[in-house]
């Protein structure tokens, strides 16, 4: 079977694992602090002449145990009970997860029909008085309006969350995705671009907000732990708040900061197939649109779009070929009880799209086979 996502991982990963063990230390570390800052390096805040002069401050970031975490961790910091969150439902279910565990209410909005990302128009018809947040999705790895949307909410005094799950160093106007907000989550799992089988990144642009957040993913922590903590009776601790444990350790770290080396080659074999994919099947079903110059993406994902999508998607699984649709609409998620809710492009997303495979370890000729048989079908 051709798997729809697929990490790359090799012998310069074991390596690194391998020094870690050596170290006796597996827990959250020397690496995992050497992985915030190679990451924040990798994120663009401005360009000149086409060259990153300002990145990320590694001060601005926290890694977490899963985007996921980061999703519950966030919406807890901005959101009340009683409040309404924003997002599309075509999003990430644990991002209405976190709504609902809050005994906050979620909001699905409609998104464009060919890019599946959500856009200004459809947050603005379902703002109301108890909105106290918007979550934004970049879908497979297009950045959304985010501009627009983030000025929007900033006039409106809404807090915008940033799920960048799909989209690392993706950027809309040569600023990354992740950093328009008031906060921005990555995720590091076996099925992204960048993996270290398990883990996240959240970015804060308040940096009063990351220090809420690191004492929440760390048990409600006042003090360092450790040989970090200088006092003269260092076993002593005091907390303010029944935090969790929601860190990374050296291991993650150390495989997150071999995949970094590799990433910008990576991302240019996934855009290569993008490409392939799109001249080989203009002519038989809908492929993405091409992205303006105001956009970079990371090509998480390869959607086409065709009536027969549910007989092509079983053809393709018997030849081999594993493809799914990414994300099931949230509004007919019968626990979420909103299956009254109209979206009408979501209508059709959800009844015309899959996803086919896309990752760097494709060969090329499993790439033209995948071809050949959607085309096969389709004639």
């Amino acid at each position: 079977m051709i798997n729809i996502y697929q990490p790359s991982l090799g012998k310069e990963e074991l390596k690194a694992i391998e020094k870690v063990f050596k170290s006796n230390w597996l827990g959250k570390g020397p690496k995992t602090d050497e992985f915030i800052t190679k990451f924040s390096q990798k994120l663009v805040q401005d360009t000149f002449e086409g060259l990153a002069f300002s990145n990320v401050s590694y001060k601005n970031l926290i890694p977490i145990s899963s985007c996921t975490e980061g999703l519950f961790q966030t919406v807890n910091l901005y959101v009340n009970e009683g409040d309404e969150v924003i997002l599309p439902s075509i999003s990430f279910i644990g991002a209405a997860n976190a709504i609902v565990a809050k005994k906050a209410k979620p909001v699905f909005c409609d998104v464009d029909k060919r890019t599946l990302n959500v856009r200004l128009e459809d947050i603005e018809k379902k703002i109301t008085n108890l909105t106290k947040a918007v979550i934004v999705l970049h879908y497979g790895g297009v950045p959304c309006d985010i501009e627009n949307i983030s000025n929007f909410c900033k006039e409106k005094n809404i807090k915008l969350i940033e799920d960048n799950a799909n989209s690392p160093f993706s950027t809309f106007n040569n600023k990354s995705t992740g950093t328009f907000g008031d906060i921005g989550l990555w995720s590091f799992d076996s099925m992204k671009q960048l993996v270290m089988g398990d883990g996240g990144m959240v970015y804060c642009k308040n940096l009063k907000d990351i220090k809420k957040l690191q004492q929440e993913i760390y048990l409600g922590l006042l003090s360092q732990s450790g040989f970090n903590n200088q006092n003269d009776k260092w076993w002593e601790f005091d907390i303010d708040r029944p935090g969790r444990r929601s860190i990374i350790n050296d291991i993650q770290a150390a495989i997150g900061l071999e995949q970094l080396k590799k990433i910008d080659k990576q991302i240019l074999k996934r855009k290569l197939i993008h490409e392939t994919y799109s001249k080989e099947l203009n002519d038989y079903v809908d492929v993405p649109l091409p992205l303006d110059f105001t956009k970079t993406s990371s090509y998480y994902m390869y959607h086409i779009q065709t009536p027969d999508r549910d007989k092509l998607a079983s053809f393709l699984r018997k030849k081999g070929i594993y493809t799914t649709f990414r994300y099931y609409p949230l509004h007919q998620v019968k626990y979420f009880k909103q299956l009254n809710v109209e979206l009408p492009n979501t209508k059709y997303v959800t009844n015309n799209t899959v996803c086919i495979p896309l990752h760097q370890s494709l060969t090329n000729k499993e790439i033209n086979y995948i071809c050949k048989m959607i085309k096969k079908f389709k004639k």
